[in-house]
């Protein structure tokens, strides 16, 4: 799991690593090109680009616009790591595709909403409330992991791809959010703002904080990419890491939602 940072930090950062370290990336594949088989942690956001995704297949193309540097980041590193597979120089590499990474402890996603939900920010829906986004509980994705290690010594064939390993149950993003909230005592968000009212504030605001920019450098967390990813279908399937590697989620979404809930009590409001 990555640590706990902030957005424009952790965007920073990856900006950092993007401009300065895309030499270094070849460079280091070749250090593990020794250890024969390379498995990287990507993310399935690497096809997403604001708009709808639903039963996204690994063939959708890489993103023209990345939804932040992070991703624009990921994207660097699947495209050298699949080129650098290599059978016949006995080094395979493959990708893992995890998307909305979630479970016990996790110093992101619960304490981050939980605040939200304190300071008094979580009490809009973005849109009608509907739209279908995968999560996915650690365990699977480390049991993912795993097969794509056990298999890709037997099957070079799954060398050089990419695999989406999710927990295969789609859920509303707001009903996720507010399990989790409700899970620990905090109000679900119950009041709708339309999609593109969100959308068009937020980029009048990002045109906004673009102008004053040479006088006043702001940092605003209500952004168009936000509001897509709020209130945008993407769910992704996860047929390839079922046929290639015999993938099925090991903990569903209701216990694992249940585990990770139980593992915030600490968080829990006190009525």
């Amino acid at each position: 799991m990555e640590p706990a940072v902030s957005e424009p930090m952790r965007d920073q950062v990856a900006r950092t690593h993007l401009t300065e370290d895309t030499p270094k990336v070849n460079a280091d594949i070749e250090k593990v090109n020794q250890n024969q088989k390379l498995i990287l942690t990507s993310s399935a956001s690497v096809i997403f680009e604001g708009v709808d995704i639903k039963n996204g297949t690994e063939d959708l193309p890489y993103a023209m616009k990345p939804i932040d540097y992070y991703t624009e980041t990921k994207i660097l590193q699947e495209r050298a790591v699949l080129g650098a597979n290599d059978p016949e120089k006995n080094f395979l590499t493959t990708a893992i595709r995890p998307h909305g990474i979630f479970g016990p402890r996790d110093p992101q996603l619960v304490p981050i909403l939980i605040e939200a939900a304190r300071n008094g920010k979580m009490k809009f829906v973005i849109g009608n409330g509907k739209n279908l986004v995968d999560f996915t509980f650690v365990e699977n994705v480390v049991h993912g992991h795993i097969l794509a290690a056990e298999q890709l010594s037997r099957d070079s064939t799954l060398g050089g791809k990419a695999f989406h390993i999710t927990n295969d149950e789609p859920i509303p993003f707001w009903t996720f959010l507010s399990r989790i909230l409700t899970g620990l005592n905090y109000e679900a968000p119950k009041y709708h703002i339309p999609y593109w009212v969100a959308y068009y504030l937020a980029l009048l605001l990002s045109l906004l904080v673009m102008v004053i920019s040479p006088v006043i450098q702001l940092q605003p967390t209500f952004t168009p990419m936000r509001v897509a990813l709020a209130g945008t279908f993407h769910y992704y399937s996860c047929e390839r890491a079922k046929k290639a590697m015999g993938y099925q989620p090991l903990v569903t979404m209701d216990d694992a939602m249940e585990r990770t809930v139980q593992s915030f009590r600490h968080l829990r409001r006190v009525k």
